[in-house]
């Protein structure tokens, strides 16, 4: 057993836990390795680049962008491009934790890099993952793998202790998706933030339902994160999936059992993002 009784009941209590050794360290130089060979390629374009499935741009720079300091900010679906990302998705020590949590059936949603190069700027808005996926039931999670060594000042990931056991907050304003909470709870739940810290091959699992977000980072060292996502295998789908892969819908763990399994709750639908990444939605809010 990956996870500890303790640690599932920190996760039961608090929404998140931390999985040390989650991927082997000759895995993270193999993911860093690619996820270097990206930031390269993407000092020759000034735009977003590449294709998904749905025909968006697969990598996203940050506005500050630049062949000399390039500010590479996500790259979506990496595992249809790279076999050791691939590999990481459908076999880490966290998706077996996960298995703890939710069960033996699990099955891949999405998965995605976010990066915040040295002197990029990058800060994610306080926000819940279920409000861009929403699934018949909330046995969704995110698995955030730590490709460098995640500390106080790089960035880290903030979330809020217990929030996945309250209400879902709305993520548009005043007409918009923003892909935020708004401001007024953000400003009252910062204070009570923890932070996810950690070596290189350390992971996070965090209920989909949490409250988190992360600043900028502030020192010369890179913060890069693998973000994989799974689903319990009975939690259905309400629409079409944000970042669409290949691979979506793939069961990584037990078996597929063709049940459906509902939790009631009121949430809006989201918007589908018009561009590569919700960064854009949440500097429309910013």
């Amino acid at each position: 057993m990956v996870l500890s009784d303790a640690q599932i009941s920190q996760f039961a209590q608090q929404g998140y836990v931390l999985v040390e050794d989650a991927i082997s360290p000759q895995q993270v130089m193999l993911l860093r390795h690619d996820f270097q060979q990206w930031v390269e390629q993407s000092r020759g374009h000034r735009e977003p680049f590449g294709e998904i499935m749905d025909g968006r741009a697969r990598f996203d720079m940050a506005p500050s962008h630049s062949a000399d300091q390039p500010a590479l900010r996500r790259v979506s679906s990496p595992q249809e491009l790279s076999a050791p990302y691939l590999a990481v998705m459908r076999d880490n020590r966290a998706l077996d934790g996960l298995s703890q949590l939710y069960g033996p059936n699990l099955k891949f949603n999405n998965a995605k890099i976010n990066s915040k190069l040295p002197g990029s700027n990058t800060e994610v808005k306080y926000h819940q993952d279920f409000a861009f996926e929403p699934h018949s039931n909330d046995n969704l999670a995110t698995v955030l793998i730590f490709l460098d060594d995640v500390s106080m000042e790089n960035g880290p990931l903030e979330v809020v202790p217990g929030s996945h056991l309250g209400p879902l907050h709305e993520h548009w304003h005043n007409g918009v998706f923003t892909g935020a909470v708004a401001d007024g709870i953000s400003a009252k739940v910062a204070p009570t933030a923890a932070f996810c810290t950690g070596r290189a091959g350390s992971a996070c699992i965090m209920h989909t339902r949490l409250l988190h977000g992360s600043t900028a980072n502030n020192s010369n060292a890179p913060r890069t994160i693998y973000i994989v996502e799974y689903a319990a295998e009975d939690a259905v789908p309400l629409i079409i999936n944000h970042i669409p892969s290949a691979q979506e819908g793939e069961v990584v763990r037990g078996e597929y059992t063709g049940r459906m399994r509902a939790r009631a709750f009121n949430l809006a639908t989201p918007e589908y993002p018009n561009d590569v990444s919700f960064f854009s939605q949440q500097a429309e809010h910013k």
